[in-house]
């Protein structure tokens, strides 16, 4: 059995949100989506279900800009760009070099595990309205 059949039935509910979603949400727009689907859950037991989903490997939590987590259903290694006008987050799929990994270890003297660079700019549709 998969791990997604094991899940309660808010975790799922929460879980199905994350996976349709290509915007990464944040917790408070996910309670919105819920409610909107007629779901109403506590914040506790959304928050407590993200934090589930997330230790389970099935989504990832983004700590980007600002305070909000924001929730990812693609789990592969990925990057990010943030458009700095509309705050619009779009995935990066270039891999990040080897070579800055170890120059990164060799300096800080730390085992690099992972690693998750965010890059900033300006999206299209903002750039078009820039002009």
């Amino acid at each position: 059995m998969s791990r997604k059949g094991q899940l309660t039935p808010q975790r799922k509910a929460i879980y199905e949100i994350v996976m349709e979603s290509t915007d990464h949400p944040t917790a408070a727009e996910i309670i919105e989506r819920l409610n909107k689907r007629g779901h109403q859950f506590a914040y506790a037991t959304t928050y407590n279900s993200l934090r589930y989903l997330t230790e389970e490997g099935l989504i990832r939590e983004l700590k980007l800009e600002g305070d909000a987590s924001r929730y990812d259903s693609r789990t592969e290694d990925h990057q990010h760009i943030v458009c700095r006008v509309c705050g619009k987050v779009d995935e990066v799929f270039t891999h990040v070099p080897a070579e800055w990994q170890r120059s990164v270890a060799e300096e800080t003297g730390y085992v690099v595990e992972e690693e998750h660079i965010l890059v900033k700019g300006v999206c299209p549709s903002c750039s078009s309205k820039e002009k």
